[in-house]
């Protein structure tokens, strides 16, 4: 499910690089990974939801999906998915986000108890209790900043602001741990063919802020991180958590895929 965005298109190239036959799936249009039939599919409907995975009856399904600003995709949607995961005998991994915490903590190992700030934080939150009850043998996988080699959201961001495209800042204060996007597709791979299931965190392992994160990209691709602009967002009025790391530690020792930091994949 949510085949169509950064990490979605990654699952599928690996997955179908693997030998697996794999369905993809879309809200608006297709991914650009090969190897995959690509499906049309509205999380908020679960009777469309129930129905795809009642016809293809996969033996692994990976869930996502997401809209930051719409609970029914991220909340409900992920009901739909387990519900129907969990009534055809499939194995189902649910991509989770370190919104679910409020930062007050600042590290978080995977027994600790969500306490988002913030109304999609809520919403990853109510998934992972609606996936977890309706499907206990599920991996629920909280990760963070999703990082690649060109094209994350985050990445575009960088050359817009050093561009002078758009008006913002890189904070100074906001801190999380940023994985590479293969990395964290093969973990997930490996934790669906695993007999593991629960809460697990899969991140990178360096905490970095998301100003010195912008200079890592930057120089990597040739950019002078003087053009970047900071600031701090405690000096603002946006909502959400400032500086939130997974611990790792656990889950990592339990992967052949090895989690790096942004300090070493953007070096």
């Amino acid at each position: 499910m949510g085949g169509s965005g950064f990490l979605g298109d990654e699952l599928v190239g690996q997955s179908a690089a693997d030998g697996h036959v794999v369905a993809a799936t879309y809200l608006t249009r297709p991914g650009t990974a090969a190897g995959a039939d690509w499906v049309p599919l509205d999380v908020r409907d679960r009777t469309a939801v129930v129905d795809l995975i009642g016809a293809f009856r996969p033996d692994v399904v990976v869930n996502a999906a997401y809209r930051q600003p719409d609970w029914v995709t991220t909340a409900v949607g992920a009901a739909h998915v387990a519900i129907a995961t969990s009534g055809n005998g499939g194995r189902l991994v649910h991509v989770s986000s370190d919104a679910v915490f409020s930062g007050r903590a600042i590290t978080y190992a995977e027994d600790s108890v969500p306490d988002p700030v913030t109304p999609y934080g809520a919403a990853k939150a109510a998934a992972e209790v609606a996936v977890q009850a309706i499907t206990p043998t599920a991996v629920i996988a909280r990760t963070s900043l999703i990082i690649g080699d060109g094209g994350s959201p985050h990445e575009d961001l960088v050359h817009a602001l050093a561009a002078g495209g758009m008006h913002g800042v890189l904070f100074t204060d906001d801190v999380r741990c940023p994985v590479h996007v293969r990395d964290l597709a093969a973990a997930l791979l490996e934790l669906a063919a695993s007999d593991r299931t629960g809460i697990h965190h899969v991140a990178g392992a360096d905490a970095v802020s998301r100003y010195e994160l912008g200079c890592l990209v930057a120089q990597r691709d040739g950019i002078d991180p003087v053009r970047l602009p900071y600031g701090r967002r405690a000096d603002t009025d946006l909502p959400g958590p400032l500086d939130v790391r997974l611990d790792c530690g656990l889950t990592q020792r339990r992967l052949r895929t090895r989690l790096r930091g942004a300090r070493e994949f953007l070096r």
